[in-house]
């Protein structure tokens, strides 16, 4: 969900990040192992030292003018020309941090990201929690995985508004697939969590009770 973001916020500032170099080196390497090339997986990790640090902008080339080794064009490579599979760092992701916080529950959930423009996938008018009114932002749809200490998202899909379906002028300029057309959110959980059923983060954690108690039921028999 690249572009510029309209809110602040949540991010590190350069001594921060510095103190913790080593340590997200090494997670960076965990995670993007199943990137085929070496490049893609270095400019991965500088790709991500950059969406940390502190800054509205998260385009390329603020991105790039903030990092000591940033090059805009290696940057720009990487996320718009150089494909490969998501779905098996998204998986080493979900099973590492779910491993970690010990999750006593999933939930559905979406989240607004505002916007400036008019040209970021999914981009429209509509319902922002981070705005708490209507306004221009994207909308993504999540499964996390949460404890009473910590979440982390499991899976999630980026909300395509029914107006992007007849709008070929900005399909063809983000390079959306053909085959990509709105969905209800409803439809976006019920399709992640088809896909996380019967994955080992299934059989991590039970679901909560709604009084707090834990239950046995999987994730899955949340869905009944």
């Amino acid at each position: 969900m690249g572009g510029d973001n309209a809110a602040g916020g949540g991010f590190v500032r350069p001594s921060e990040l510095a103190r913790v170099r080593g340590r997200l080196v090494a997670f960076a390497e965990e995670m993007l192992a199943p990137l085929p090339r070496r490049d893609q997986r270095r400019w991965g990790e500088v790709y991500l030292r950059g969406l940390m640090l502190d800054g509205k902008r998260k385009s390329i080339e603020p991105m790039a003018a903030r990092l000591a080794d940033g090059d805009e064009q290696c940057l720009q490579q990487f996320v718009n020309q150089s494909p490969w599979e998501w779905q098996p760092v998204r998986r080493r992701l979900a099973q590492k941090l779910s491993a970690a916080i010990e999750p006593e529950a999933w939930i559905v959930d979406d989240t607004g990201f505002p916007k400036f423009g008019r040209d970021s996938v999914g981009v429209a008018r509509q319902y922002c929690g981070a705005l708490g009114k209507v306004g221009n932002c994207q909308v993504g749809v999540s499964i996390n995985a949460a404890s009473d200490d910590a979440s982390c998202p499991l899976d999630w899909r980026l909300f395509l508004p029914e107006e992007w379906d007849e709008d070929s002028e900005r399909r063809a300029k983000t390079r959306l697939p053909a085959q990509e057309r709105h969905r209800p959110k409803w439809r976006l959980a019920l399709e992640m969590l088809d896909g996380l059923r019967g994955t080992q983060l299934e059989r991590l954690r039970p679901t909560a009770a709604a009084d707090g108690r834990r239950s046995r039921a999987t994730a899955s028999s949340a869905r009944r």
